[in-house]
């Protein structure tokens, strides 16, 4: 393989990297958009911030944190200590969706509009957590743990995607029941999201991740 091919592989690594990453950050975003719960990736974060009016990046990162431990305690002999820049990611992270939540500043009046932006956000947050994952250099901590758990099961990442969701939904719901009797942030949206996003991954690299990692030199 010759330089300029090893370099336009490099610059390919790079861009899809970038492109996952704006592209995960604006399927959650309009996942919450649309009024009917938000992305299960962040359903534990946010409903905390609710319920006791703190401050939503700083609780994000929290749990981008506990969610960087489970992958260690997974891993156990076999962790890697560059997972470790999974932290300061998840503070840009955080300000993305921040931005785009400024930028996607809109409502939708009806229904069937708010179902169809559901379906979009749970694609682009499916393809978006492939992408950034199989460029393996630094991934969303909560994908890089759905990424860890499907390596552990054995089952891909697409099942442990789902694995995640679901049990960060089920703590959301078991917060908000314990602290004010009901659920925060959940609701049909998030458990849409919780069962369609795995499925996206796995549908997504079924067709792409043979394709994506050779163009960016990972076969």
């Amino acid at each position: 393989m010759n330089q300029t091919a090893t370099t336009h592989q490099k610059v390919m690594r790079a861009v899809i990297y970038l492109v996952g990453i704006v592209t995960l950050a604006v399927g959650i975003t309009l996942n919450t958009i649309t009024g009917l719960g938000v992305s299960p990736l962040i359903s534990m974060p946010f409903c905390v911030s609710q319920i006791w009016s703190l401050s939503f990046p700083v609780m994000t990162f929290i749990a981008y944190s506990a969610f960087v431990g489970i992958q260690f305690l997974l891993r156990g002999k076999h962790s890697r200590i560059r997972d470790l820049l999974q932290l300061p990611f998840s503070l840009v992270f955080s300000g993305l969706l921040s931005l785009c939540g400024m930028v996607l500043d809109f409502t939708l009046p009806h229904l069937w509009q708010n179902l169809l932006l559901l379906v979009l956000g749970i694609v682009l947050t499916g393809v978006g957590a492939a992408m950034t994952v199989n460029m393996r250099l630094v991934a969303n901590p909560a994908d890089a743990l759905a990424q860890t758990v499907g390596e552990v099961t054995k089952k891909g990442m697409g099942l442990g995607k789902n694995i995640i969701d679901f049990s960060a939904v089920g703590i959301t719901l078991l917060i908000g029941l314990i602290a004010v009797h009901r659920p925060v942030g959940i609701g049909v949206g998030t458990v849409v999201a919780m069962i369609g996003i795995g499925r996206v991954v796995a549908i997504f690299n079924h067709f792409f991740k043979e394709k994506m990692n050779r163009a960016a030199g990972l076969e």
